[in-house]
């Protein structure tokens, strides 16, 4: 018995990942402002991580008391360079000082998934990566995101590891499915002990 999951993102990556998977999924995109969660967490020192999870249990609680008995997946993602955390970018002028930012330095992606129902968390995890940037010369940066346009608008740190942004780094360590936006391999295993997909 496999039972259907309501995502509480309007991810495609994420999505996508969790049909792969073989999971029955429900897209039904939270009605959060995230931004406005965000904004007294800042001057508070919760860490990145913590912001995250915030953000995703917010955004599966908000969607699971819309959504009576529905097994409801949460998720957020922060990007932190040091204590910096980064949102994605508003234009390619945004994408570009974020790459310029982030270049010859290591930074970390921190994915969030929660799971809820009828308003209550049942489990949170945050996955860690972390990613190290080539020295990246301003004209290529330019260059770049000429080639790949508004998909750099797409992701919080301007890149998409999944496409040409896998060449910006020389080093990356971490689960690929967690830098994608959700750590996929402890979602399914709590799912496997919930009973929700089978094991």
């Amino acid at each position: 018995m496999t039972e259907k999951i309501i995502l509480a993102s309007g991810s495609p990556f994420r999505k996508a990942m969790l049909v792969n998977a073989g999971l029955a999924i429900e897209v039904v995109p939270p009605e959060v402002d995230e931004r406005a969660l965000e904004a007294p967490l800042q001057d508070s020192g919760i860490s990145p991580e913590d912001v995250a999870l915030v953000l995703a249990e917010a955004k599966a609680t908000e969607v699971s008391e819309r959504k009576p008995g529905a097994l409801v997946l949460g998720c957020d993602q922060t990007l932190s360079l040091g204590d910096e955390i980064f949102h994605k970018p508003a234009d390619m002028e945004g994408a570009r000082r974020h790459l310029l930012a982030l270049s010859g330095k290591t930074h970390q992606l921190n994915s969030a998934a929660v799971l809820a129902r009828d308003g209550e968390v049942l489990w949170r995890h945050v996955g860690v990566a972390s990613l190290t940037m080539r020295k990246l010369d301003p004209a290529f940066i330019g260059r770049h995101l000429a080639r790949v346009g508004a998909k750099a608008l797409a992701s919080v740190g301007a890149y998409q590891i999944e496409g040409e942004g896998i060449q910006l780094f020389e080093k990356i360590e971490g689960d690929y499915f967690t830098i994608v936006g959700l750590p996929l391999l402890p979602v399914l295993a709590k799912l496997r002990e919930l009973g929700a997909i089978d094991g």
